[in-house]
């Protein structure tokens, strides 16, 4: 490892910037970048847009509360030599927190705050674990990440089962993550776009990894969902539709029913009777009733008795029977008060040479 000045700016961007101990134990530094290198290992590809990045860094230079985990170069290299020219010369290597690192670069900030463990890197499914674990527990990982991640853990646990009693899960957990790593790049696309919902991307990758389809089937097989799911969905939104006009049609509960069964308002005082009297059902062509005390020059004759017919308490006409001159009668002895029955027939005897004398 190159020396370096204790009196060299630190806050320099140089490799000749020193490593600042911050405490007393030694375990957190202020790491120059250039001295600084995310692991070759990270399953993590989707790191923000550079404006993105760059916002996070400007959050960084003001305050940094969380330390980047990191492991000294030689740890590294023991667990992964093929890395050297990958990480290139510089003295630590981060576990977690590349975005941070590369929001860091974006805005320009100078270093960045360590915690270096090489305790982290005993073996690579210590490493592993430690670089995955934050990501899994806390949602960072899209899908398709967190899909990879986990098929780099069982390479180093050895097993789903072992990766999933690790982990506190169920075996299904891992072979579900795992299935996404058998779809074409086109299709992992839709994913991360959240296009294609997960429970279809899994079947799917199940499919793609039992029949070795290639992008082209998987492509076809995509779109044959969508049609298939759009026709369900046309289907639910007919059914909500008929639903809601038959709803539509049925009064509430807590509206008057005014058919033949229910009581509806009397025409001639607006009282409530025995039976429905819908407004509809008047003949068009006969005249309107003059109220009581009214004066006209001619007022129709009652028809004479064509069915002398009493209605029972039993049998209740649908409609006011204008054309039945007793039946009329009779059901205005019954509803009308007996001082508006005799106003009515003083009206009839002095417009009227036909008196009509009600039965009974």
């Amino acid at each position: 490892m190159a020396t370096h000045d204790e009196f060299d700016d630190f806050f320099g961007d140089d490799n000749d910037t020193p490593v600042v101990d911050t405490r007393a134990d030694g375990r957190l530094l202020r790491v120059p970048l250039g001295r600084l290198a995310p692991n070759g290992v990270n399953p993590r590809t989707d790191f923000g847009t550079e404006a993105e990045l760059i916002d996070l860094g400007k959050s960084l230079r003001r305050r940094q509360i969380q330390a980047c985990p990191a492991v000294s170069r030689g740890a590294y290299l023991k667990l992964w030599p093929d890395h050297a020219k990958k990480i290139d010369d510089v003295d630590y290597v981060l576990v977690t927190g590349e975005r941070r690192y590369r929001g860091a670069k974006a805005a320009g900030n100078p270093t960045l705050n360590c915690v270096v463990d090489d305790g982290l890197a005993t073996d690579r499914k210590t490493f592993m674990e430690a670089v995955v674990s934050e990501n899994v527990d806390r949602q960072n990982f899209n899908p398709i990440e967190e899909a990879y991640a986990v098929r780099a853990l069982v390479a180093e646990f050895g097993s789903n089962r072992a990766v999933a009693q690790h982990f506190e899960r169920v075996d299904g957990w891992v072979t579900q993550r795992i299935l996404l790593t058998h779809l074409a790049p086109g299709a992992q696309d839709l994913v991360r776009k959240k296009t294609m919902p997960l429970e279809v991307a899994r079947s799917l990758g199940k499919l793609a990894r039992d029949n070795e389809w290639g992008p082209s089937e998987q492509l076809a097989w995509w779109q044959d969902e969508q049609k298939q799911r759009a026709a369900a969905s046309a289907e639910r939104s007919a059914a909500k539709k008929t639903a809601k006009k038959a709803a539509a049609r049925t009064p509430a509960a807590d509206e008057p029913a005014t058919g033949p069964d229910q009581p509806g308002p009397d025409p001639f005082y607006g009282r409530k009777t025995d039976q429905a009297e819908p407004a509809s059902a008047e003949p068009a062509s006969r005249e309107q009733e003059p109220p009581a005390g009214a004066t006209q020059e001619h007022v129709p004759a009652v028809p004479e008795q064509t069915r002398p017919v009493e209605p029972t308490k039993e049998q209740r006409p649908e409609l006011f029977p204008y054309t039945d001159g007793v039946a009329a009668a009779h059901h205005l002895i019954h509803k009308m008060p007996s001082d508006e029955f005799n106003k009515m027939l003083d009206l009839l005897n002095s417009h009227s040479e036909h008196r009509v004398v009600p039965a009974g």
